[in-house]
């Protein structure tokens, strides 16, 4: 069993998937941080220094905090569309990368088409014998 397990653990593929994980909680923080401290204030001050954070409303003694909600779909709408940017960026760089260059389809004159044709009939004939 450790010995399936060691297979397991050490696999290329659990490895890389353990560094996109931290990677991927790394760059949660940072968008995070980007929405929180920088994207957010400047949407207060846009809409004339409105907090969606403190609206809430109460009903006897339970309060719905409602605002706080509104925020955390803003800001997942904003982590989803930094990734989705990220995403297209690499994608366009491998895009580019892996993209061979065309090459332009020869062009031959006359003479070297005859020549051609001469080496297709020459090579059908040496077949045959």
């Amino acid at each position: 069993m450790w010995e399936d397990f060691k297979k397991f653990a050490l696999k290329g593929n659990v490895l890389d998937l353990a560094v996109a994980v931290v990677i991927g909680a790394a760059f949660g923080k940072v968008v995070s941080s980007l929405v929180e401290d920088i994207i957010m204030p400047v949407v207060g001050i846009l809409v004339g220094g409105i907090s969606v954070e403190n609206w809430s409303y109460t009903f006897n003694d339970v309060v719905l905090n409602y605002g706080l909600f509104i925020q955390s779909i803003i800001d997942f709408f904003i982590i989803a569309f930094s990734i989705f940017m990220v995403i297209r960026l690499f994608t366009k760089m491998k895009r580019k990368k892996d993209v061979p260059a065309e090459e332009e389809p020869e062009v031959l004159d006359k003479t070297q088409e005859i020549l051609l044709e001469i080496r297709d009939l020459l090579g059908k004939e040496k077949k045959e014998l």
